[in-house]
C-alpha cells in the first residue's frame, strides 16, 4: 500500500459495472418520478418526457413538474453515488458521465441535437445538484474516524 490510505488497481469491470448501475438507478428513478408526476397531473406517460429535449419547459406546469422530476432525480444520483462509487474524488466524473449518455440517447431518440436552452440549462443544474450532494455524502463517509481498537481492552 505504500503510503496510500486505500489501495487502487486498475479495474474496468468494477467501473463499468459502476457506470451501469448508476446509469440504471438514473433513468428508474427518472421514470418512476416522471410517473408519479403523470399520475397526479394526469398527463400520459410517454418516453418523450425523458428523451426529448423539447419536453422541458418553463412556460406550462407539466415542464415544470417535468424539470422537478429531474432535478428530484439528482439527489437520487447522488445518494447512488454514495452507495456505489464511494469516492468523492470520483463523483464528478461519474456524474458526467451519466449524463453525457444521457445527452447522447436523447440526442439518437429525437434524431436532433438538444438545442432548447430550458433542457441544457435544468442538465447543468441537474450534473451540479447530483456532483455536489454525491461528493458531500462520500466525504462525510470518507472523514469518519478510523477506529484504532478493534474490540480490545486496554489496561490502565
Amino acid at each position: 500500500m505504500r503510503g496510500h490510505f486505500r489501495y487502487s488497481v486498475w479495474d474496468p469491470f468494477l467501473i463499468i459495472s459502476q457506470i451501469l448501475t448508476i446509469q440504471a438507478i438514473f433513468y428508474v428513478s427518472l421514470g418512476a418520478l416522471i410517473f408519479i408526476t403523470d399520475i397526479i397531473s394526469g398527463y400520459s406517460q410517454s418516453l418523450d418526457q425523458i428523451f426529448l429535449h423539447k419536453a422541458v419547459s418553463v412556460k406550462d406546469l407539466h415542464g415544470r413538474c417535468l424539470a422537478g422530476s429531474f432535478i428530484l432525480n439528482s439527489l437520487c444520483g447522488s445518494v447512488a453515488l454514495w452507495y456505489f462509487v464511494q469516492r468523492t474524488k470520483l463523483c464528478l466524473d461519474f456524474t458526467a458521465t451519466a449524463h453525457l449518455i444521457h445527452l447522447i440517447l436523447c440526442w439518437w431518440y429525437s434524431a436532433s441535437f438538444p438545442s432548447t436552452f430550458s433542457w441544457w440549462l435544468l442538465n447543468i443544474i441537474c450534473v451540479t445538484i447530483m456532483c455536489v450532494c454525491g461528493e458531500f455524502l462520500c466525504m462525510r463517509t470518507e472523514m469518519k474516524a478510523i477506529p484504532l481498537s478493534l474490540g480490545a481492552k486496554a489496561d490502565l
